[in-house]
């Protein structure tokens, strides 16, 4: 199944929470999509992997993605390395994506720094012929490098090399968000575990102020901003959108 976008996250919900927006947007145009999380998010201080995986499912369901799958690194623990670099190089062949979003690069999580560059190493190892991988099915898989890898943002901030109006899909966004009831405030699942960074109220007020404050920097409401490891280049100057700010 070739996808034209495939958003990667080291845990289940970063996707969510990192490019949900903009993967409906590009979705309700006609684009397919696809997810992969690296790992179960079995570190987690609330749920458990098959809760998760059903919060997984549920966010999936919601945004409209062709696919999801988790290649069950190890979390916390697993490193940028030849084994995981070609497990990540697997799943880029299969789905031939011409767009890859990934974790950032440096962040409050050292996951998520890390699954950045394990990402954009992968990547760029995907498109060497002499990078042998195989399919489920034992066939050979063919090269393939995408266009462009775009880095979201997570808890740090970091300036967006640009960033995407997601005002139209930002309700249905935060619904993805929320289909993790183990991981966010929920107060119908107070027993799931302790209270942790991400379970408070307060933690989903500053998903939905980050959203303002960088869709302000375009003069929207909402917004997602993406980090570009190499110079970007217009067609033509339609590509801008009006900025009155």
């Amino acid at each position: 199944m070739k996808l034209d976008i495939l958003a990667i996250g080291v845990h289940p919900d970063d996707v969510e929470l990192g490019c949900s927006g903009t993967l409906l947007n590009e979705i309700s145009k006609g684009k397919k999509a696809g997810i992969v999380d690296l790992t179960q998010g079995e570190l987690g201080s609330r749920g458990t992997i098959d809760t998760r995986y059903q919060e997984a499912a549920a966010a999936a369901m919601i945004l409209g993605v062709q696919v999801r799958e988790n290649l069950k690194m190890a979390d916390g623990f697993f490193q940028n390395n030849e084994e995981n670099q070609r497990k990540l190089i697997v799943a880029i062949r299969k789905y031939q994506p011409e767009i890859v979003f990934a974790n950032s690069l440096d962040d409050r999580h050292p996951d998520h720094g890390r699954a950045g560059k394990l990402i954009a190493d992968a990547c760029f190892l995907s498109g060497l012929r002499r990078v042998e991988t195989f399919d489920e099915q034992g066939q050979a898989q063919d090269c393939w490098r995408p266009k462009y890898v775009f880095h979201y943002i997570q808890d740090r901030y970091h300036e967006p090399d640009f960033v995407i109006d997601i005002t139209d899909v930002f309700e249905k966004r935060m619904e993805s968000i929320k289909a993790y009831t183990t991981q966010f405030y929920n107060p119908e699942n107070e027993s799931d575990g302790p209270q942790t960074y991400i379970s408070t109220p307060d933690f989903l007020d500053a998903v939905i102020g980050r959203a303002r404050m960088i869709g302000k920097k375009i003069g929207v409401k909402y917004g997602e901003g993406f980090l570009a490891e190499k110079t970007l280049g217009l067609k033509n100057l339609d590509t801008f959108i009006a900025n009155e700010t």
